[in-house]
């Protein structure tokens, strides 16, 4: 039960860091479209206030994330001593690695930590964005490469964690471009949520019987096992259950943001004023008789000359109604 309550207390700390990036960016979003949209826009907090309040609840996600990775890196260390007395190297190095990703995370979010509360301390944004990539990267070429068994049926699971670690790896880069916009941050912190329901899913599947009967586990250390199963029908249906399993998480993932989302748009106010329709200001009403056409340049010739055949039919008009009426007679 102890890898059980491992891979259940890194995917809590996962799922809770992304839900609380994706709250605050769609949070900040939905203001701006608030702001923007309304008419008449009630009194807000001042700016100071505001970046006051947003500058610590970051400094809260940063210590979120220390605490996460000074987690992992505390289980690694337990695992190395168990594989050095398993005689386990593989276990050895594979927990190296995993050191190494937590201490990229935490150094990250030390340095962030520093620029959001001590003023003389301020770290540029960009190089905190390349640490983290440089994590996400590196944990991505972790779960890639780790093939120790190639009839494990763990590997399923981990390139089915490919996914989400890419959507964090764009939404990164995104950031290095756009720092300023927060749906970057937001497909971040959905990475993350997805990625921690699946450490979590990957540590009941693989610690209790929800994988497929037939399947066992062989450990050779704390941290290096494998999941074989006895025939190739087992096999199979173990894989099918790990996409099904995968598919069930996108779902409940796509039901928790669009419930996230209604709930923070209604209190915003972008359901109720911002998404309804509002007529133009009496600064537009002049617009109402003002004709635009898209003639082009060839056009204009033609206009002319038919503006000219029609002021020549009227003077012939003209002519023809004088000398019907006799004014054009002489005597």
């Amino acid at each position: 039960m102890a890898g059980l309550f491992t891979y259940a207390i890194g995917g809590g700390g996962l799922f809770l860091i992304g839900a609380s990036e994706s709250i605050i960016s769609t949070s900040e979003t939905l203001e701006q479209i608030s702001q923007t949209s309304s008419l008449s826009s009630p009194a807000l907090p001042s700016s100071t206030t505001r970046s006051k309040s947003s500058s610590f609840v970051t400094s809260l996600i940063f210590f979120a994330i220390s605490l996460v990775s000074f987690l992992f890196i505390l289980n690694s260390l337990i695992s190395i001593i168990d594989g050095i007395k398993s005689k386990d190297q593989t276990g050895v190095v594979l927990q190296l690695e995993v050191i190494s990703i937590s201490a990229l995370f935490f150094l990250f979010s030390v340095l962030g930590i520093l620029t959001n509360l001590r003023n003389s301390f301020q770290f540029p944004s960009s190089i905190l964005n390349v640490l983290c990539l440089f994590g996400f990267v590196e944990e991505f070429f972790l779960f890639y490469i780790q093939k120790k068994d190639p009839d494990g049926i763990e590997n399923r699971y981990y390139d089915l964690l490919l996914v989400p670690i890419c959507i964090c790896i764009v939404s990164t880069l995104l950031e290095l471009r756009t720092p300023k916009s927060n749906y970057s941050r937001l497909g971040r912190g959905v990475g993350l949520v997805l990625q921690g329901m699946w450490f979590v899913q990957m540590g009941i599947s693989f610690y209790s019987s929800s994988i497929t009967n037939g399947c066992f586990m062989r450990e050779k250390s704390r941290g290096n096992f494998t999941i074989r199963c006895k025939g190739h029908p087992e096999f199979h249906r173990a894989r099918a259950i790990a996409t099904l399993q995968f598919n069930c998480h996108l779902a409940l993932l796509v039901c928790f943001v669009a419930g996230i989302y209604s709930l923070l748009s209604r209190k915003h106010g972008v359901s109720n004023e911002s998404m309804q329709y509002k007529p133009l200001g009496a600064e537009m009403l002049h617009l109402d008789h003002a004709q635009f056409t898209l003639d082009s340049e060839d056009d204009e010739d033609d206009n002319v000359k038919d503006e000219g055949k029609v002021l020549v039919e009227k003077k012939l008009d003209l002519v023809q109604e004088r000398t019907a009426n006799g004014y054009g007679s002489h005597p």
